[in-house]
Protein backbone atom coordinates (compact mmCIF):
# COMPACT_ATOMS: atom_id res chain seq x y z
CA UNK A 1 0.00 0.00 0.00
CA UNK A 2 1.02 3.44 -0.80
CA UNK A 3 0.60 6.70 1.29
CA UNK A 4 0.90 10.65 0.45
CA UNK A 5 0.86 13.51 2.59
CA UNK A 6 0.37 17.75 1.15
CA UNK A 7 1.93 19.87 2.57
CA UNK A 8 0.34 23.19 0.49
CA UNK A 9 -0.96 26.78 0.74
CA UNK A 10 2.41 28.17 1.02
CA UNK A 11 2.77 28.05 4.54
CA UNK A 12 6.28 26.47 4.77
CA UNK A 13 9.76 28.33 4.34
CA UNK A 14 11.33 26.65 2.15
CA UNK A 15 13.56 25.36 4.90
CA UNK A 16 10.97 23.98 6.71
CA UNK A 17 9.36 22.11 3.26
CA UNK A 18 12.52 20.65 2.53
CA UNK A 19 13.11 19.11 6.10
CA UNK A 20 9.31 18.02 6.07
CA UNK A 21 9.88 16.38 2.72
CA UNK A 22 12.75 14.37 3.59
CA UNK A 23 11.60 13.44 7.13
CA UNK A 24 7.92 11.91 4.96
CA UNK A 25 10.38 10.03 2.71
CA UNK A 26 12.19 8.56 5.88
CA UNK A 27 8.77 7.70 7.71
CA UNK A 28 7.75 5.58 4.31
CA UNK A 29 4.90 8.04 2.54
CA UNK A 30 5.34 7.37 -1.22
CA UNK A 31 4.24 10.76 -2.59
CA UNK A 32 4.96 14.48 -0.85
CA UNK A 33 2.19 16.75 -3.17
CA UNK A 34 3.35 20.75 -2.78
CA UNK A 35 2.64 24.19 -4.22
CA UNK A 36 1.59 24.06 -8.06
CA UNK A 37 1.17 26.77 -10.51
CA UNK A 38 -1.23 28.59 -8.42
CA UNK A 39 0.39 32.55 -8.61
CA UNK A 40 -0.61 34.72 -5.46
CA UNK A 41 -3.28 32.29 -3.38
CA UNK A 42 -2.08 32.66 -0.04
CA UNK A 43 -3.19 36.34 -0.20
CA UNK A 44 0.04 37.48 2.59
CA UNK A 45 3.23 38.63 2.50
CA UNK A 46 4.92 35.48 2.94
CA UNK A 47 7.17 33.65 0.22
CA UNK A 48 4.78 32.38 -2.46
CA UNK A 49 7.49 29.88 -4.13
CA UNK A 50 6.80 29.20 -7.53
CA UNK A 51 5.74 25.01 -8.23
CA UNK A 52 7.33 23.90 -10.78
CA UNK A 53 10.98 25.11 -9.20
CA UNK A 54 9.99 23.36 -5.80
CA UNK A 55 8.63 20.36 -7.50
CA UNK A 56 12.77 19.90 -9.55
CA UNK A 57 14.43 21.02 -6.40
CA UNK A 58 12.80 18.64 -3.90
CA UNK A 59 14.00 15.71 -6.05
CA UNK A 60 17.10 16.96 -6.30
CA UNK A 61 17.55 16.65 -2.65
CA UNK A 62 15.59 13.41 -2.04
CA UNK A 63 15.95 10.12 -3.26
CA UNK A 64 13.07 8.21 -3.10
CA UNK A 65 9.82 10.28 -2.35
CA UNK A 66 7.72 11.31 -5.56
CA UNK A 67 7.14 14.89 -5.37
CA UNK A 68 3.85 16.05 -7.23
CA UNK A 69 2.67 19.54 -7.77
CA UNK A 70 -0.43 20.35 -9.83
CA UNK A 71 0.66 21.78 -13.73
CA UNK A 72 -2.55 23.85 -14.62
CA UNK A 73 -2.97 24.11 -17.96
CA UNK A 74 -3.13 27.99 -18.76
CA UNK A 75 0.51 28.50 -17.12
CA UNK A 76 2.24 26.33 -19.99
CA UNK A 77 2.93 25.62 -23.76
CA UNK A 78 2.21 21.80 -24.33
CA UNK A 79 5.50 21.50 -25.68
CA UNK A 80 7.24 22.99 -22.69
CA UNK A 81 5.58 20.70 -20.15
CA UNK A 82 5.78 17.85 -22.40
CA UNK A 83 9.88 18.52 -22.06
CA UNK A 84 10.04 20.04 -18.28
CA UNK A 85 8.29 16.59 -17.38
CA UNK A 86 11.11 14.07 -19.11
CA UNK A 87 13.73 16.39 -18.50
CA UNK A 88 12.62 15.54 -14.30
CA UNK A 89 12.42 12.01 -15.42
CA UNK A 90 15.66 11.98 -17.36
CA UNK A 91 16.93 13.28 -13.98
CA UNK A 92 15.26 11.36 -11.35
CA UNK A 93 13.84 8.66 -13.12
CA UNK A 94 10.30 7.32 -11.75
CA UNK A 95 9.89 10.41 -8.82
CA UNK A 96 7.77 13.21 -10.46
CA UNK A 97 4.57 12.71 -10.18
CA UNK A 98 2.95 14.25 -13.33
CA UNK A 99 -0.09 15.82 -12.21
CA UNK A 100 -2.23 18.10 -13.73
CA UNK A 101 -5.84 20.03 -14.05
CA UNK A 102 -7.13 23.60 -15.05
CA UNK A 103 -7.62 25.66 -11.98
CA UNK A 104 -10.01 28.20 -10.93
CA UNK A 105 -8.74 30.38 -8.91
CA UNK A 106 -9.58 34.67 -9.65
CA UNK A 107 -5.71 35.59 -8.09
CA UNK A 108 -4.01 33.90 -11.42
CA UNK A 109 -6.15 37.08 -13.56
CA UNK A 110 -3.06 39.78 -11.73
CA UNK A 111 -0.30 37.92 -13.81
CA UNK A 112 -2.52 38.63 -17.38
CA UNK A 113 -3.62 34.40 -17.07
CA UNK A 114 -6.83 34.01 -19.20
CA UNK A 115 -9.88 33.72 -17.13
CA UNK A 116 -11.78 31.45 -19.37
CA UNK A 117 -14.93 29.32 -18.45
CA UNK A 118 -14.66 26.25 -17.08
CA UNK A 119 -15.45 24.10 -20.78
CA UNK A 120 -12.84 25.68 -22.45
CA UNK A 121 -10.54 24.90 -19.70
CA UNK A 122 -11.44 21.68 -20.23
CA UNK A 123 -11.01 21.55 -23.78
CA UNK A 124 -7.47 22.76 -23.24
CA UNK A 125 -5.91 20.29 -20.82
CA UNK A 126 -7.55 17.79 -23.76
CA UNK A 127 -6.25 19.34 -26.20
CA UNK A 128 -2.67 19.77 -24.06
CA UNK A 129 -2.40 16.05 -22.54
CA UNK A 130 -2.92 15.06 -26.30
CA UNK A 131 0.06 16.63 -27.74
CA UNK A 132 1.72 15.80 -24.18
CA UNK A 133 1.40 12.22 -25.00
CA UNK A 134 2.47 12.41 -28.93
CA UNK A 135 5.42 14.09 -27.93
CA UNK A 136 6.58 11.48 -25.06
CA UNK A 137 5.96 9.11 -27.66
CA UNK A 138 9.01 10.78 -29.50
CA UNK A 139 6.40 12.16 -32.44
CA UNK A 140 7.04 15.04 -34.26
CA UNK A 141 3.79 16.98 -33.53
CA UNK A 142 1.86 19.58 -35.06
CA UNK A 143 -1.46 20.57 -33.74
CA UNK A 144 -3.82 23.48 -34.97
CA UNK A 145 -6.15 23.34 -32.16
CA UNK A 146 -8.35 26.09 -30.37
CA UNK A 147 -5.67 26.31 -27.64
CA UNK A 148 -2.73 24.40 -28.72
CA UNK A 149 -0.77 25.49 -31.82
CA UNK A 150 2.59 23.33 -32.53
CA UNK A 151 4.53 23.17 -35.81
CA UNK A 152 7.10 20.47 -36.01
CA UNK A 153 7.35 20.02 -32.07
CA UNK A 154 9.73 17.59 -30.97
CA UNK A 155 10.89 16.64 -27.19
CA UNK A 156 14.20 14.98 -26.29
CA UNK A 157 14.69 12.96 -23.84
CA UNK A 158 11.41 10.43 -24.67
CA UNK A 159 10.43 8.93 -21.44
CA UNK A 160 11.30 5.07 -20.88
CA UNK A 161 8.27 3.92 -22.89
CA UNK A 162 7.30 6.57 -24.58
CA UNK A 163 5.41 7.59 -21.41
CA UNK A 164 4.66 9.02 -17.59
CA UNK A 165 1.28 8.23 -15.67
CA UNK A 166 -0.74 10.98 -16.15
CA UNK A 167 -2.81 12.25 -13.05
CA UNK A 168 -6.11 14.44 -13.11
CA UNK A 169 -7.77 16.40 -10.85
CA UNK A 170 -11.05 16.47 -11.12
CA UNK A 171 -14.97 16.50 -9.52
CA UNK A 172 -17.04 18.53 -12.46
CA UNK A 173 -18.95 16.24 -14.89
CA UNK A 174 -16.96 18.49 -17.71
CA UNK A 175 -13.88 17.04 -16.15
CA UNK A 176 -14.58 13.61 -16.38
CA UNK A 177 -13.99 12.93 -20.52
CA UNK A 178 -10.95 14.08 -19.87
CA UNK A 179 -9.98 11.80 -17.28
CA UNK A 180 -11.21 8.98 -19.06
CA UNK A 181 -9.35 9.90 -22.28
CA UNK A 182 -5.64 10.33 -20.65
CA UNK A 183 -5.14 9.62 -16.81
CA UNK A 184 -4.04 6.96 -15.19
CA UNK A 185 -4.79 8.19 -11.96
CA UNK A 186 -7.67 10.10 -10.78
CA UNK A 187 -6.97 12.46 -7.90
CA UNK A 188 -10.63 12.57 -6.43
CA UNK A 189 -11.05 16.36 -6.16
CA UNK A 190 -14.03 15.77 -3.42
CA UNK A 191 -13.45 15.64 0.32
CA UNK A 192 -14.56 11.38 1.61
CA UNK A 193 -17.92 12.30 1.39
CA UNK A 194 -19.70 9.13 -0.08
CA UNK A 195 -22.75 11.24 -2.35
CA UNK A 196 -20.12 13.29 -3.44
CA UNK A 197 -17.35 10.58 -4.55
CA UNK A 198 -19.96 7.68 -5.43
CA UNK A 199 -21.46 10.72 -8.25
CA UNK A 200 -18.23 11.77 -9.76
CA UNK A 201 -16.59 8.22 -9.70
CA UNK A 202 -20.20 6.87 -11.54
CA UNK A 203 -19.81 10.14 -14.35
CA UNK A 204 -16.01 8.93 -14.59
CA UNK A 205 -17.41 5.02 -15.89
CA UNK A 206 -19.87 6.46 -17.54
CA UNK A 207 -16.82 8.52 -19.81
CA UNK A 208 -14.64 5.70 -19.70
CA UNK A 209 -17.12 3.25 -20.84
CA UNK A 210 -17.70 5.26 -24.16
CA UNK A 211 -14.21 5.63 -24.34
CA UNK A 212 -14.01 2.14 -24.50
CA UNK A 213 -12.01 1.80 -21.44
CA UNK A 214 -12.54 -0.05 -18.48
CA UNK A 215 -13.19 2.25 -15.30
CA UNK A 216 -10.61 0.64 -13.22
CA UNK A 217 -7.84 1.12 -15.23
CA UNK A 218 -7.75 4.51 -13.25
CA UNK A 219 -6.16 4.69 -10.08
CA UNK A 220 -7.72 6.55 -7.02
CA UNK A 221 -6.00 9.15 -5.33
CA UNK A 222 -8.09 11.41 -2.50
CA UNK A 223 -6.94 13.67 -0.23
CA UNK A 224 -7.82 13.72 3.55
CA UNK A 225 -7.94 16.85 5.61
CA UNK A 226 -6.24 15.31 8.89
CA UNK A 227 -4.82 16.74 11.91
CA UNK A 228 -4.47 13.88 14.49
CA UNK A 229 -4.91 15.33 18.04
CA UNK A 230 -4.59 18.77 17.53
CA UNK A 231 -7.68 20.37 17.33
CA UNK A 232 -11.26 19.38 18.52
CA UNK A 233 -13.81 18.57 15.42
CA UNK A 234 -15.62 21.77 15.73
CA UNK A 235 -11.98 23.49 15.24
CA UNK A 236 -10.79 20.79 12.34
CA UNK A 237 -14.44 22.13 10.50
CA UNK A 238 -12.87 25.69 10.77
CA UNK A 239 -9.46 24.98 9.60
CA UNK A 240 -11.24 23.09 7.03
CA UNK A 241 -13.33 25.95 5.84
CA UNK A 242 -10.36 28.48 5.85
CA UNK A 243 -8.04 26.03 3.62
CA UNK A 244 -10.52 24.89 1.38
CA UNK A 245 -12.92 28.06 0.14
CA UNK A 246 -13.74 25.97 -3.05
CA UNK A 247 -15.72 23.73 -0.67
CA UNK A 248 -17.86 26.74 0.40
CA UNK A 249 -20.91 25.25 -0.86
CA UNK A 250 -20.45 22.02 0.76
CA UNK A 251 -22.86 21.90 4.23
CA UNK A 252 -21.24 21.17 7.48
CA UNK A 253 -23.25 18.27 7.42
CA UNK A 254 -21.27 16.72 4.94
CA UNK A 255 -18.26 18.12 5.46
CA UNK A 256 -17.77 16.99 9.07
CA UNK A 257 -17.70 13.10 8.85
CA UNK A 258 -15.23 13.42 6.12
CA UNK A 259 -12.38 15.27 8.57
CA UNK A 260 -9.82 12.97 10.20
CA UNK A 261 -8.91 14.26 13.93
CA UNK A 262 -8.63 12.27 17.10
CA UNK A 263 -5.92 9.97 18.61
CA UNK A 264 -3.32 8.34 16.28
CA UNK A 265 -5.53 5.28 16.44
CA UNK A 266 -8.56 6.57 15.86
CA UNK A 267 -7.55 8.69 12.35
CA UNK A 268 -5.66 5.24 10.81
CA UNK A 269 -8.92 3.64 11.41
CA UNK A 270 -10.36 6.46 9.71
CA UNK A 271 -7.99 6.99 7.16
CA UNK A 272 -8.15 2.85 6.63
CA UNK A 273 -12.17 2.90 6.27
CA UNK A 274 -12.31 5.64 3.64
CA UNK A 275 -8.80 3.64 1.61
CA UNK A 276 -11.16 0.87 1.53
CA UNK A 277 -14.75 2.44 0.80
CA UNK A 278 -13.31 5.01 -2.10
CA UNK A 279 -11.08 2.16 -4.07
CA UNK A 280 -7.99 3.95 -3.19
CA UNK A 281 -4.48 3.48 -4.77
CA UNK A 282 -3.27 6.27 -2.42
CA UNK A 283 -4.72 8.22 0.42
CA UNK A 284 -3.15 11.45 0.93
CA UNK A 285 -3.21 13.13 4.66
CA UNK A 286 -4.18 16.68 3.78
CA UNK A 287 -2.10 18.64 6.29
CA UNK A 288 -2.34 22.16 3.85
CA UNK A 289 -2.15 25.00 6.03
CA UNK A 290 0.02 23.00 9.18
CA UNK A 291 3.10 24.87 10.79
CA UNK A 292 6.08 23.35 10.14
CA UNK A 293 5.28 22.28 14.10
CA UNK A 294 1.96 20.67 13.56
CA UNK A 295 2.94 18.93 9.87
CA UNK A 296 5.59 17.55 11.88
CA UNK A 297 3.39 15.79 14.51
CA UNK A 298 0.78 14.28 12.03
CA UNK A 299 4.23 12.93 10.20
CA UNK A 300 5.37 11.26 13.32
CA UNK A 301 1.68 10.11 14.62
CA UNK A 302 0.84 8.38 11.30
CA UNK A 303 3.95 6.60 10.01
CA UNK A 304 2.58 4.90 6.34
CA UNK A 305 3.46 1.49 8.20
CA UNK A 306 1.02 2.15 10.83
CA UNK A 307 -1.56 3.21 9.06
CA UNK A 308 -3.96 -0.38 8.19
Amino acid sequence: MKWGVAFCWHTLAWEELVTLVARAEALGFDTAYVDGDISQLSRREADVLDGWTVTTALLARTRRIQIGSIRLVQHWNAAHLAQVAATAERIAPGRLSFFASIGDRPEDRAWGIPALPARERAAWLDETLDAVRALWRGETVTRRGAHVTLEGARVRPIPPGGRLPIEIGAKSALLMPVVARHADIWNVNWPPIPGRVEAAAGVLAAACRRQGRPPEAIRRRLWIFTRAQRLTAAEALAEFRRWNPWFAALSDAEVAPALVVGSPAECRERIAAFTAEFALEMPVLDLCGLDAEGAREVLEALPPGRIR
